[in-house]
C-alpha cells in the first residue's frame, strides 16, 4: 500500500487533516497552514466550476473575446459560475496588456526589430445581467496581425465608452480602428 501526502491546493503545503465527508462520501480536507486562505477543499471535485485549471480557463477565454453563455457551455458550468469568477479575478485585471506595452516602451534596449502595433480591430459584445434591459458590453480591441487582446473596457453601448477604449491604447500609438461598420464617432 502506498500513501499519498494531500496538499493544500492554495498554498501547496502538507500540513492536511481530514474534515469529515460530503453528502455523497467524498472525504474533506482543512489546511492548518494559519496563513493559508483555505478553509476546507476535496481532492476531487464533482461540480467542473470548483476546479482550479477551469477557474483559470474563465478568465482566459473572457479575454480571448468568449461570451458568458460561451465559457459556460464549452467548460461545462453555469453563467452564474462563469460572472462569479469574473467579479472575483476584477481587480486583478488590468484594462491593458502591459507585458506588451513593457515590451514596446523598452524597444531601445534591444537590436532585435520589434513591429509597434499600429492598427486595432475594435468590436464589442454584449450579455444582460439579471434581464435583457440590463445589457453589459465588453468593448476590445485586439492587434489584426498577432491576435493578442491590446485593451478592453466594460459599459454601455455608447460613444463614452469607445472613447474610453481609445483612450486605453493610447500608449500603443494607435492611429486606426477597425470596426464592424457601427456608427460610433
Amino acid at each position: 500500500m502506498a500513501l499519498i501526502p494531500v496538499r493544500c491546493p492554495l498554498c501547496g503545503g502538507e500540513k492536511v487533516k481530514k474534515r469529515g465527508k460530503t453528502d455523497d462520501g467524498k472525504q474533506r480536507y482543512l489546511c492548518q497552514n494559519e496563513n493559508c486562505e483555505a478553509k476546507s477543499f476535496l481532492l476531487d471535485y464533482t461540480y467542473n466550476g470548483r476546479k482550479s485549471d477551469i477557474k483559470h480557463k474563465i478568465i482566459e477565454m473572457s479575454l480571448s473575446g468568449s461570451g458568458i453563455r460561451d465559457i459556460a457551455r464549452v467548460l461545462e458550468i453555469s453563467t452564474d459560475t462563469v460572472i462569479s469568477e469574473l467579479k472575483k479575478k476584477e481587480t486583478l485585471l488590468d484594462s491593458v496588456n502591459s507585458e506588451l506595452l513593457k515590451t514596446l516602451e523598452h524597444t531601445e534596449n534591444i537590436e532585435v526589430d520589434i513591429l509597434k502595433v499600429e492598427e486595432a480591430e475594435a468590436d464589442e459584445m454584449w450579455s444582460f445581467v439579471g434581464k435583457k434591459e440590463n445589457q453589459r458590453w465588453l468593448w476590445h480591441a485586439v492587434d489584426h496581425k498577432t491576435g493578442k487582446v491590446l485593451a478592453y473596457t466594460f459599459g454601455t453601448h455608447e460613444d463614452k465608452v469607445f472613447l474610453e477604449l481609445k483612450r486605453l491604447l493610447e500608449p500603443f500609438g494607435i492611429v486606426k480602428f477597425y470596426t464592424d461598420n457601427w456608427g460610433c464617432l
